[in-house]
């Protein structure tokens, strides 16, 4: 069936199941070790604290893997990420008695390694797969995987659910190692073996970008998801079942559906901006939009006390404004870093951007959990609201983009 279909399209569909097969088991593992670690008696904060290497190693992977995947292609960036979450999923199937912190963090960090070796190569390919000046379907194309990515990445939540409780945490990982070695295999056989290979082989010291344009964005980036991040991660989680005394269970499913939703609207986003992403100005009004959104939240939490009973409605209603808006101006900043990407090593430019990305979110993790624990949900939102005003503005610097 593959082999009847265009050539850019059949290696479009092969690098999205790839990403989806991969999201989907790396969902599920953060579930299952959340809600493990949860049984076991660990707190909400020494849990959120198990991902921090998670995060810390996906700011050098992308900044490495770029370089990487100019060297020696995207296809092989893309296995050895593959390769990497499988060996950590195997570290993971040791008898309790060896599950540690520090061994967790370190499964975690080779998890976080190869999760973002993954999306950049994912993301880069797409650069190669259409040719220049085609924005609309690039904008499509970008979007579908972006939001796609997510909505599995929810499901993947109640996947790990599923699978800790009819199968345990040892064997729940040797079954995900499993489905994502035959992945891996599928798509090492069947993807073009020089996607992304530069014509000329990049020095180390061009990671650095020179673009003024992409360096902006990438700011903007990085303050966009640290802004998310700030009260999403840990101070969400934590007050949900310290405050509004929720179940670990309906925190979970609370959150995997907010994700779900979320990547939905990311894919719809072509649909929901008409196609208007070829100005940075789309992404400066919709900036200002999430800003808006985030500031009423935060007034309206700072306005309302601790023992509020309407806190469950504010808390959805918003989170539902917040996860919409968010999500469009995700995929409007995924689309113009592919679009401004140097068409010869793209991924250089994107290893780049989403370095900025990964500090974003380490960033917006360890605030979350001194902020919140320090101040309170409000204050966590207060910095929301200050970081994404930072990166409306950062964005609004942004030249036009440049095809190429």
């Amino acid at each position: 069936m593959l082999a009847k279909l265009d050539s850019s399209l059949r290696q479009y569909l092969i690098v999205t199941g790839n990403y989806w097969l991969f999201t989907l088991t790396d969902g599920a593992l953060r579930m299952l070790v959340v809600l493990y670690f949860h049984q076991l008696g660990y707190g909400a904060l020494d849990i959120a604290l198990l991902f921090i290497f998670y995060e810390f190693f996906g700011v050098v992977t992308n900044l490495i893997g770029g370089w990487l995947g100019a060297q020696i292609g995207l296809n092989r960036t893309m296995q050895i990420g593959l390769g990497l979450q499988v060996f950590a999923l195997v570290m993971l199937t040791v008898p309790e008695s060896m599950l540690t912190i520090v061994w967790v963090m370190a499964a975690q960090a080779l998890s976080g390694i190869a999760k973002d070796l993954n999306k950049m190569s994912a993301k880069s390919s797409i650069k190669g797969l259409i040719p220049a000046g085609e924005n609309t379907k690039l904008y499509k194309w970008v979007a579908i995987l972006t939001g796609s990515k997510n909505t599995l990445k929810g499901v993947g939540f109640f996947l790990g659910a599923l699978l800790l409780f009819i199968f345990g945490f040892s064997q729940s990982m040797w079954i995900l190692a499993s489905v994502l070695g035959v992945g891996a295999l599928l798509s090492g056989i069947y993807l073009n073996e020089n996607l992304g290979v530069a014509s000329r082989k990049p020095k180390f010291k061009d990671v650095w970008s020179k673009s003024r344009a992409l360096n902006l964005l990438s700011l903007a980036r990085m303050l966009l998801f640290s802004a998310r991040d700030i009260w999403f991660v840990v101070a969400l989680p934590v007050f949900l079942s310290s405050k509004l005394l929720w179940s670990p269970w309906t925190v979970g499913a609370f959150m995997a559906c907010w994700v779900i939703i979320y990547g939905i609207v990311q894919a719809m986003a072509p649909v929901i901006t008409k196609g208007n992403s070829s100005q940075s100005s789309s992404v400066f009004r919709w900036g200002g939009i999430l800003t808006t959104v985030t500031l009423l939240l935060a007034l309206v939490f700072g306005l309302q006390p601790n023992d509020s009973s309407y806190f469950d409605v504010i808390l959805i209603i918003g989170l539902l404004a917040f996860g919409f808006t968010f999500a469009i101006n995700s995929s409007l900043h995924s689309f113009l870093i592919i679009a401004m990407a140097k068409s010869d090593g793209v991924s250089l430019d994107v290893g780049f951007y989403y370095m900025a990305n990964a500090l974003g979110r380490l960033l917006g993790t360890v605030l979350s959990g001194f902020l919140y624990q320090q101040y309170g949900l409000a204050v966590c939102l207060w910095g929301s609201a200050v970081l994404l005003l930072l990166a409306t503005i950062t964005v609004k610097y942004v030249p036009k983009v440049n095809h190429n």
